[in-house]
């Protein structure tokens, strides 16, 4: 540790964005453990006075992010009196965004950590994803905006939060032959469902991989040619019943699939 080094993140809200600003930097640096310290919601001039005093006494590097004008001139005008080092995140940026977008800042601090609705819809939508993952309550399936049903390493569960953080709530449930379907699968909207799928020689290279992974039989009747075969002839089958959209992940990012997923949602409205 350097001790004549120390950094110190100022913001009228958390201060997040200052202090992954100063952790972004000192990685450039990983033999030098320098301490930061967080001063956030600073909400008036006696505070702010104080903690920049203290600053100068420590000769203190000072990062900060300041909504409101005022208290940016403040830091500016110790700065220039007391030569100490303080470096302005977001009011240049703010400036040239106001000149070009022809509008004054809201100087709001915190402007973009409000909680909207949006932002709970994502929430429950994440908390949903999980309640109802791998088909653990059956009542989720009423519920849902969308249902998955694949087999087994058809990137269900990941493919579900990532839709979460979409803000759709989503349940899925394995689909195998010895499985029985939930009754409620047959009571929704059948294009709210989406049959997963992948192709057979990808299935096997990757359950192969997992039994290996966990230090098994790479030949047990979960990864061999002939099971994974007749759960894909099930999971079709079953798809082809409910008459819903299919989609087949292989090689598709998770990215990739959501967007065929939105699409669909889309033209179905």
């Amino acid at each position: 540790m350097n001790p004549g080094l120390i950094i110190y993140t100022l913001s009228d809200s958390v201060g997040n964005t200052a202090i992954n600003v100063a952790k972004s930097a000192l990685a450039q640096f990983p033999s030098h453990k320098v301490p930061i310290k967080n001063f956030p919601f600073i909400k008036d001039d006696q505070e702010l006075l104080a903690i920049l005093t203290r600053a100068k006494d420590r000769e203190a590097m000072v990062i900060y992010n300041f909504a409101k004008l005022d208290h940016v001139s403040l830091v500016e005008s110790f700065q220039e009196e007391h030569d100490l080092f303080a470096f302005n995140l977001l009011t240049p940026l703010t400036e040239y965004l106001a000149d070009r977008i022809g509008h004054a800042p809201s100087q709001e601090a915190g402007a973009n950590h409000q909680l909207n609705q949006a932002y709970f819809d994502r929430i429950n939508a994440m908390e949903f994803a999980v309640q109802y993952d791998d088909g653990q309550d059956p009542n989720g399936f009423l519920q849902a905006d969308i249902i998955l049903l694949g087999v087994s390493r058809t990137s269900k569960t990941p493919l579900s939060i990532y839709l979460a953080n979409e803000g759709f709530k989503v349940a899925n449930l394995p689909v195998m032959p010895e499985s029985t379907i939930p009754n409620q699968i047959y009571q929704v909207d059948p294009r709210k469902i989406i049959g997963l799928t992948n192709s057979k020689d990808l299935l096997l290279a990757i359950r192969k991989e997992r039994m290996r992974a966990y230090g098994l039989d790479d030949n047990m009747l979960y990864s061999t040619q002939e099971r994974i075969e007749a759960e894909l002839d099930f999971a079709n089958q079953l798809y082809q019943d409910l008459g819903c959209f299919t989609i087949n992940v292989s090689n598709k990012s998770i990215e990739e699939t959501t967007a065929i997923i939105k699409d669909y949602l889309s033209q179905e409205e």
